[in-house]
């Protein structure tokens, strides 16, 4: 799956990002003036030794002198606890995209490969996931659906809600059964099951904007990609989500099994690949 086209577009995204930080060439005050310590400076002794871990190769221990200030710190409440059994967690050799480290910003999680780094946008990457399953379910035997606790009311606009009840048996192929409820209303009874806790009225909503725009001249079927996107957008994992290390390693596991998932919907790639060799660059050590 991941040599599809998807796959890269995220490796070309990377070329760029690196090209944007590697420093300059050029001699005088730009970045590169500043990327080697300039001759006859006098570093005092304590920071030399702070530094120490940072200037020595890779593959050469180094003697602790300590822990820089916050990283010996509690993690925040709402972080991911990445050491309980960080022993039996795998070192991302055996997966193409690796084994889950972090989440940063509640948004991107950060995998270790065995030559490199893989950065993955969770809301984009979940999105992907979402609408190859439901294309999948509706090639076979239709969007499974789960039946609302309690029906939900959403109000429209009269047009927009008249446009929404005329497509109802289609959108019930997609999962989303639903029916008129007066002028300017619609009941939700069922959505597809893949989106699991849903915003049910900014989906309805969405939905009738989708369909504005489609006209009445086509079928759903004919611009699945538009309809299923806005379903999946919706079930989708959020960015500012904290996931836990099973979640996120969940989540690099079956991206590499679904096609074209290196890009999102709408064409934004879902993640990033930093090779060591290229990092190692950025740090002056190649």
């Amino acid at each position: 799956a991941l040599a599809e086209a998807g796959h890269r577009a995220s490796t070309t995204v990377s070329d760029l990002a690196l090209g944007a930080l590697r420093p300059g060439s050029g001699a005088g005050g730009g970045p590169a003036a500043l990327w080697g310590q300039p001759q006859g400076t006098r570093i005092p002794r304590g920071l030399a030794e702070a530094t120490a871990h940072y200037q020595a190769p890779l593959n050469q221990p180094v003697q602790s002198h300590g822990t820089l200030p916050g990283l010996s710190q509690a993690p925040a409440a709402t972080a991911p606890d990445l050491h309980s059994g960080a022993e039996t967690e795998p070192a991302g050799d055996g997966f193409p995209l690796g084994a889950a480290r972090a989440q940063v910003h509640g948004t991107y999680v950060v995998a270790q490969t065995g030559d490199g780094i893989v950065i993955v946008d969770q809301h984009a990457a979940h999105e992907r996931l979402v609408y190859e399953r439901m294309k999948e379910q509706l090639g076979e035997t239709g969007v499974a659906r789960q039946m609302l606790l309690l029906p939900e009311v959403v109000e429209l606009e009269e047009t927009a809600a008249a446009r929404v009840v005329a497509r109802a048996e289609e959108l019930a192929e997609l999962g989303l059964v639903l029916e008129a409820f007066g002028p300017g209303a619609v009941v939700v009874r069922e959505v597809p099951a893949l989106l699991g806790t849903v915003d049910v009225p900014g989906l309805v909503r969405d939905l009738a904007d989708e369909l504005a725009e489609l006209g009445e001249a086509l079928a759903l079927r004919d611009r699945l990609e538009h309809v299923c996107g806005t379903l999946a957008c919706h079930g989708s994992v959020r960015a500012g989500r904290i996931l836990n290390v099973e979640e996120m390693n969940a989540l690099l596991r079956q991206m590499e099994e679904t096609p074209h998932s290196g890009q999102c919907n709408h064409g934004r790639p879902t993640y990033v690949e930093l090779k060591l060799a290229d990092i190692e660059k950025l740090f002056g050590r190649r």
